[in-house]
């Protein structure tokens, strides 16, 4: 089902060209202060208009329409919308039967049976984020109830497998076509004992929402996977005091599934946007033959590079519900 979380829960909702996209936040304390001031920073990080990123733009303004009054939170669900404006849905009717290779196009069609909203991607569009940085914000304000100074930052390291993000993005523009790129996170000041062995590891509650990012293939925490051709000892990371600092930091700030006190650390893998301007050969339903497609409208080259603000948002809420689950905070 569309939810996430046991004590923080959240369910985003909507498609790319519907009347709008937003989510519903259940468990959030009351009295917490919240307003549109609160949601405009991350937002605006969140949309595109600069090279590399979709000329779509939304206002995105929130509108409460549950459980803010007075400007605080009142303990009932939290909904929030943001009103779609800026849509040319002619743009995709092509899709409707002519899939988009590496998109959800046929899978939707299939699973849905037909009736899928196919306009700008419908309920899998990336549009969809918006809803989850709305939920992140309300999140990060309930986690710093709990833990205080604790932050969390978001960047990305490597665009086309270089690790000169501009460059990457050039190279993206010159050959017009997408490109994947790898997104770092680092949250900081987190006590040790968040987290559970096993199922609720932290690991395992963050990678779960994590891959809720449209066109996420990949996660690895701490050295990730370099650290398969290392040896124990060099991987090990050595306690130098009483509160759990560590020399290194290969495991990432986790330690069987629980927070160790050190920077938690992870980087995620993005593949490039489907919708690439570059023609393709894929299957259409309607003919029922393989035809070429070239894929107009507004896109994505470099989708990573909105990506930070959305990838701290569901970190947040992942946090936030685990610190709920664990009595001692």
């Amino acid at each position: 089902m569309n939810q996430f979380g046991r004590n923080f829960r959240v369910q985003i909702f909507g498609e790319s060209h519907g009347v709008a996209v937003g989510c519903c936040i259940d468990g959030c304390a009351p009295g917490l202060k919240l307003s549109a001031e609160d949601f405009h920073e991350p937002l605006l990080r969140r949309k595109g208009g600069t090279p590399g990123t979709t000329p779509r733009t939304e206002a995105d303004e929130p509108v409460f329409l549950s459980g803010v009054f007075n400007g605080v939170t009142t303990g009932a669900p939290i909904t929030i919308i943001f009103c779609n404006n800026n849509t040319i849905s002619n743009d995709y009717s092509q899709f409707q039967n002519h899939f988009r290779p590496g998109h959800a196009d046929y899978v939707a069609y299939k699973k849905y049976k037909g009736f899928a909203d196919y306009r700008g991607g419908g309920h899998f569009s990336g549009r969809l984020t918006t809803a989850l940085v709305a939920a992140g914000v309300v999140a990060q304000k309930m986690l710093q109830t709990k833990i205080e100074n604790v932050s969390c930052s978001a960047k990305v390291i490597a665009v086309g497998g270089s690790n000169d993000v501009e460059a990457g993005i050039t190279k993206a523009i010159d050959a017009n076509d997408s490109l994947g790129a790898v997104v770092e996170c680092v949250v900081k000041n987190l006590p040790v004992g968040i987290g559970e062995p096993f199922f609720d590891s932290c690991e395992s509650v963050i990678s779960h929402i994590v891959f809720a990012i449209p066109a996420v293939k990949g996660i690895e925490f701490g050295s990730g996977f370099t650290a398969a051709s290392m040896h124990g000892s060099e991987h090990n990371d050595a306690i130098i005091d009483e509160t759990g600092t560590t020399a290194t930091n290969h495991a990432g700030g986790i330690n069987g599934g629980i927070t160790n006190g050190n920077e938690l650390n992870f980087r995620i893998a993005m593949k490039p946007a489907s919708s690439t301007p570059q023609p393709q050969q894929t299957f259409n339903n309607e003919s029922k033959s393989v035809e070429n497609l070239e894929v107009k409208g507004r896109h994505d080259l470099v989708i990573a590079l909105r990506v930070p603000p959305v990838l701290e948002a569901v970190t947040y809420i992942a946090l936030t519900d685990l610190v709920l689950s664990n009595l001692d905070f």
